[in-house]
C-alpha cells in the first residue's frame, strides 16, 4: 500500500488517506498554532480507496486535520461528517492532547465545527531509522510493569520538570531502582495519546492507565513533551544500563466508543471499515468499550503491523504487550491462532525476533484463549495468578495446583508438544488489587470511581488477615508483610517469565481500589517516601538469587522426568519429611499448605513453601560430600529449627568444605 499519512518531499508534503467509501476527504491546513484554519483542500482519488495530495511549499511542522463527506446514517455504521476535524490515523504527533467534549459526539448539522476542540497532526519528517539490535530481553526474564506518570510523579530525586514523563525513565535513580531489581525489561503501559471516556469528566476525573487511545502511533504530548526523541532517548538509556522496553499497545479498540461516542480518526473517515459492525449495523462490542476494531480488515492490519514497525525502527524497543489480545485474532468474528494479523507480525522480517505478548482474553463469544496463541506469542497467564492466591489464601487442596504453576503451567502451555513455557506469571497488575492490597482487602473498594463501587472484579482471591483496610495492629502488620513476601518468593521461583508492577516490591497501595483507571492522583501515584523497604530489600535478594541461579530463569517445563544421562529428575515434590509426595498426597485436600519443591539441574535447590500459620520443621535430603547454605542471606533459616509460618525459604546445596591437611576437622 502508498505511504498514508504525512509524507514530507523536497516540493512540500503530500497528504494520503485510505477510505473506501468517503466520497470527498480533505486536509485542513492549520496555522503555527494550530488554531486558525487557513486552507482546505480536497485530496484526489487515485483508485482503490486512496485519496492523496501534493501540497507544495508546505515545511515540516505543518499543522493539519483531515475532514471526510459521504453518506450519514449511523444506524448502518455510516458516519461521515465535514464539520468533525480528524487526526491522521498515521499521526505520528500531534500539538496538545485529546479532551472530551459533548460537541465531538453530536450528530451531523447538529453541532459546529470541532476544529477548536481536537488536536492537530503535526507533520514532521522522521529521523534516521535506528540499526535494530536484538532484543535484550529473553523469555524467564523479569518484566516490570509500569505506568510512566504514576511511577515518577512523587520521585524525589527526579527533577520537578520530569516528573510524570517518559524523560524520567532515564535518571540515574530510576534506573539504579531498575537494576537493583534485576529488571530485563520494562513494559510501559500505553505512552500513545488517549482520552478520557465521556463519564469521567463530570466526575472531575481522567483515565490514568491510557487504554483509550484514538490514533495508534502518536504518543501523549503529556508524557512526551519532548516527543518521538523523548522516547527514543529514554529507551537508548535503558538499553545502556542492560533493560530492555516493551510497549503495551491497544489495538482492540479506541476511544471513539459507542454509537454515542465522538467522532475523532477512523470513525470520520472510514468506520465499516476500521470497526466490526454486526448484521444490523450496529457496533461489535467485544472489548467492553463500544467498539472493536476490525483487524481482520487487510487496511486495518497493514496499519497495525506500519504502527510496531514504527516504534522498533524509530525508538528501538524490546517488543510489545496486545491487550486484549483475541481482538487481533479474530477472523469473521471468532478467534483462530493462525489469524493472519497474528501471522503477519510473527514472519515481519522487521517484527520477527521482538518479544510478543499477548494477553489473551476479551469478552466477545469463545473470548478466554489462555494457551491458544501460538510460539512465539507469551501470555498473561491469568490462572497463575488465581492458584498461587488461593494457595496463600488458605484455600484446601491446592499444593498440585501450586506446584503446576511453579513448573511452568504445562497444562494450559503444553498442549502442542511445546519444551517450553510461554508463561507469563504475574501475583497482581494494573488490572486488580495490588500485592499489599491482595492481603488487606476482602472486598473492593471502588467508591472512588464514581460508579457506586459496581466496577472491578468481584472476586479477588485476596484476604484481610482479620480487619478490612488501614490498621494499627502490629500482629496484623507483621502478618501482612509476610504474606507479601510469600507472594513475591512463590513469583522468583517459578519457571515461565515472571512480571512484577511497579511499586509492589515495596507495598504500594490503592486501598482496596481493584479498578484504579480513572484515579491520576496520590491513590496511584507510587509514594516513594512511604515506601516499606525491609520488603524492597527483601524483592531485591530475591531478584540476586534468581540471577544467581540459571535454573530459576529457565523456561523449560519442570517435568519430574530425567534431563541428563544420570537419570535423576529435573524436580522432585516433596513433603515436610523429605519423603516424595504421593498419590494420596497430591489427593488429600486436607493437605493444602506444606510442599517443598527439590530443583536438581545443576547445584541443587530447595525451595520450602510453608502456607501454614504454625511453624513447620522441614527436613532436606542429605547427600555425603554435600552441605545445605541459606540461599538468600536476608531469610536464614537454621535447618535445626522450624519454619515460620506463612513462608518461603530457599536452600541451595554446595559441596562440602574439606578440612586442610593436619588440621581437625
Amino acid at each position: 500500500m502508498t505511504q498514508l499519512g504525512a509524507t514530507i518531499t523536497q516540493e512540500g508534503i503530500r497528504f494520503a488517506a485510505w477510505s473506501s467509501s468517503a466520497r470527498r476527504v480533505w486536509v485542513s491546513i492549520f496555522d503555527d498554532q494550530g488554531n486558525r484554519e487557513r486552507d482546505r483542500l480536497e485530496l484526489q482519488p487515485e483508485g482503490e480507496g486512496l485519496h492523496a495530495l501534493l501540497v507544495a511549499g508546505l515545511a515540516p511542522g505543518t499543522r493539519y486535520g483531515l475532514r471526510a463527506d459521504g453518506d450519514y446514517a449511523p444506524e448502518r455504521g455510516l458516519w461521515f461528517d465535514p464539520d468533525k476535524l480528524l487526526v491522521d490515523p498515521y499521526a505520528v504527533e500531534i500539538d496538545r492532547p485529546y479532551a472530551y467534549h459533548w460537541r465531538l459526539a453530536a450528530r451531523r448539522n447538529e453541532g459546529a465545527d470541532t476544529a477548536s476542540l481536537m488536536p492537530k497532526t503535526v507533520a514532521k519528517g522522521l529521523p534516521t531509522a535506528l540499526a535494530i539490535p536484538p532484543p535484550l530481553f529473553r523469555p524467564g526474564g523479569l518484566i516490570y510493569e509500569l505506568n510512566v506518570r504514576a511511577f515518577t510523579r512523587l520521585h524525589p530525586d527526579v527533577p520537578e520538570e520530569q516528573r510524570g514523563t517518559i524523560a524520567a525513565l532515564a535518571h540515574p535513580a530510576i534506573i539504579e531502582h531498575l537494576r537493583k531489581l534485576g529488571v530485563s525489561a520494562v513494559e510501559l503501559m500505553p505512552v500513545t495519546a488517549s482520552i478520557d471516556e465521556r463519564h469521567l469528566p463530570p466526575l472531575g476525573l481522567s483515565n490514568a492507565w491510557g487504554y483509550n487511545p484514538v490514533t495508534f502511533m502518536a504518543l501523549d504530548p503529556r508524557l512526551a513533551p519532548g516527543g518521538l526523541a523523548e522516547l527514543r532517548a529514554t529507551v537508548a538509556a535503558l538499553r545502556e544500563a542492560g533493560i530492555g522496553t516493551i510497549l503495551d499497545l491497544v489495538f482492540n479498540h479506541t476511544g471513539e466508543s459507542d454509537r454515542l461516542g465522538p467522532t475523532l480518526s477512523l470513525r470520520g473517515l472510514d468506520n465499516q471499515t476500521y470497526y466490526r459492525q454486526r448484521p444490523d449495523g450496529g457496533l461489535v462490542n467485544d472489548t467492553g468499550t463500544g467498539n472493536t476494531i476490525a483487524c481482520d480488515h487487510p487496511a486495518v492490519r497493514e496499519m497495525v503491523l506500519d504502527t510496531l514497525r514504527h516504534f522498533v525502527r524509530q525508538v528501538g524497543v524490546d517488543g510489545f504487550r496486545f491487550d486484549l489480545a483475541p481482538v487481533l485474532g479474530r477472523v469473521d468474528g471468532a478467534f483462530d491462532p493462525q489469524a493472519p494479523l497474528l501471522q503477519a507480525i510473527t514472519h515481519d522480517p522487521v517484527l520477527a525476533d521482538r518479544v510478543l505478548i499477548a494477553e489473551p482474553w476479551d469478552i466477545g463469544a469463545n473470548g478466554y484463549q489462555l494457551g491458544n496463541f501460538q510460539p512465539p506469542y507469551l501470555e498473561w497467564n491469568d490462572r497463575y495468578r488465581d492458584d498461587v492466591r488461593r494457595f496463600w489464601r488458605g484455600d484446601a487442596g491446592m499444593v498440585g495446583s501450586l506446584a503446576t504453576r511453579l513448573a511452568g503451567s504445562s497444562d494450559v502451555f503444553n498442549r502442542v508438544a511445546e519444551p517450553a513455557s510461554r508463561s507469563v506469571n504475574f501475583i497482581a497488575a494494573h488490572d486488580g488489587m495490588t500485592l499489599a492490597d491482595i492481603v488487606a482487602y476482602e472486598r473492593k473498594h471502588n467508591a472512588a470511581n464514581g460508579e457506586q463501587n459496581r466496577d472491578g472484579h468481584n472476586d479477588n482471591l485476596s484476604w484481610n488477615n482479620g480487619v478490612e483496610g488501614e490498621v494499627d495492629d502490629a500482629a496484623i502488620a507483621k502478618a501482612r508483610f509476610e504474606d507479601q513476601r510469600s507472594l513475591l518468593a512463590t513469583l522468583f521461583a517459578s519457571r515461565g517469565t515472571i512480571m512484577l508492577t511497579a511499586g509492589d516490591e515495596f507495598g504500594r497501595t490503592q486501598q482496596g481500589n481493584n479498578n484504579a483507571y480513572a484515579q491520576d492522583n496520590a491513590l496511584t501515584w507510587l509514594d516513594w517516601a512511604g515506601r516499606d523497604q525491609a520488603l524492597e530489600r527483601y524483592a531485591s535478594a530475591l531478584a540476586a538469587l534468581r540471577r544467581a541461579v540459571p535454573a530459576l530463569s529457565e523456561t523449560r517445563f519442570l517435568t519430574g522426568q530425567p534431563v541428563d544421562g544420570a537419570g535423576i529428575p529435573d524436580v522432585s515434590w516433596l513433603t515436610e519429611t523429605g519423603a516424595l509426595l504421593g498419590e494420596a498426597d497430591w489427593n488429600d485436600p486436607a493437605r493444602h499448605r506444606l510442599v517443598m519443591l527439590l530443583g536438581n539441574a545443576g547445584s541443587r535447590l530447595a525451595v520450602m513453601f510453608n502456607g501454614d500459620r504454625r511453624h513447620c520443621l522441614f527436613t532436606l535430603p542429605a547427600r555425603e560430600g554435600s552441605a545445605w547454605h541459606a540461599a538468600i542471606g536476608i531469610q536464614a533459616v537454621d535447618l535445626m529449627r522450624p519454619l515460620p509460618g506463612r513462608s518461603v525459604n530457599f536452600m541451595i546445596e554446595r559441596k562440602a568444605a574439606k578440612a586442610r591437611a593436619g588440621k581437625g576437622a
